[in-house]
């Protein structure tokens, strides 16, 4: 049976798959990615790695891979990294994968993938038009029409961590997880490294005023950034994701009610919001269905 080597390039950790045309996954792992410590040259090295193991034991016709940064999917090219990913500006993944390897190769941003992925096979399926928002130690987003990733002119929309709010900060600066961690500590007098999301959300299920106010506070945020978001592009559903919506029963009532606040009636009540339902394999996911569409797109040439 054909499979599919899929990669999701994250700050901390490389994961990867193999699956299915109709995305079930067979083999799921993760690697390092040890950019800080290593830098990013070795990013690929260590994809193909992956593939020539898969290779050996599976018949490998294709390789998608979702990263982190603003990725120019028509060429396979990072063309900006961010502070996370130094150098990486430049990086021609799809070309050097094909290279090596010799199978057709797909790159997409992660956050995009991610939206794919939960269109495909998660939260989003049958919606028309959908924007999904993935929180986590940054804010990013995509906008998907009628199956197709509105991309921009450069290859940017859907960056709403860049969107300012309340004039303190950009959207991703004052209500990502590490936002959140932040307000936290500061409140208790503790460092950022003594917490983490979990934690914050223990905290606060115990009754911790500074960590209940504090995702208050950040729920509010969101609340105005999704209305923002459903005012420019007022689509049929959002989906929210990202580690810390593991907290969805934490989170839905409360987040509901700031919506409710935020929003007017015409366009709260027309508007679905879901959470993100493919959790790790999402990136993975959404990589692969990339590719299927562009092979399918080149096969039609």
């Amino acid at each position: 049976m054909a499979q599919y080597a899929c990669f999701d390039i994250g700050g901390t950790a490389i994961k990867y798959g193999l699956a299915d045309e109709l995305g079930n996954f067979t083999h799921t792992g993760h690697i390092a990615t040890e950019v800080r410590e290593k830098g990013v040259a070795q990013i690929n090295p260590k994809i193909v790695q992956q593939i020539k193991a898969y290779q050996r034991s599976h018949i490998v016709v294709g390789v998608a891979i979702a990263s982190a940064g603003v990725v120019n999917a028509q060429t396979g090219e990072i063309i900006y990294g961010g502070i996370n990913f130094p150098g990486y500006a430049g990086t021609k993944i799809k070309a050097q994968v094909e290279a090596v390897t010799g199978l057709p190769c797909t790159v997409e941003n992660d956050v995009n993938a991610a939206g794919l992925g939960e269109y495909w096979r998660g939260a989003g399926q049958g919606a028309q038009s959908l924007f999904c928002l993935m929180v986590g130690t940054g804010i990013g987003g995509c906008f998907i029409l009628k199956g197709e990733l509105v991309r921009g002119v450069s290859y940017s929309a859907g960056e709403i961590g860049y969107l300012q709010t309340d004039g303190t900060g950009s959207f991703e600066e004052i209500a990502s997880v590490t936002a959140l961690i932040k307000r936290v500590a500061r409140a208790k007098q503790l460092k950022s490294s003594e917490l983490n999301g979990e934690k914050v959300f223990a905290l606060a299920k115990a009754g911790d005023k500074e960590a209940v106010q504090a995702i208050e506070a950040v729920i509010k945020i969101w609340a105005t950034g999704i209305a923002n978001i459903c005012y420019v592009v007022n689509p049929e559903r959002v989906v929210i994701g990202g580690g810390i919506m593991a907290q969805e029963a934490y989170l839905r009532p409360r987040l509901k009610a700031a919506l409710q606040q935020s929003m007017l009636p015409l366009v709260y009540t027309k508007t679905t919001f879901s959470f993100a339902s493919l959790a790790n394999n999402v990136g993975l996911t959404g990589a692969l269905y990339y590719f299927l569409q562009w092979q399918k797109a080149k096969d039609m040439l």
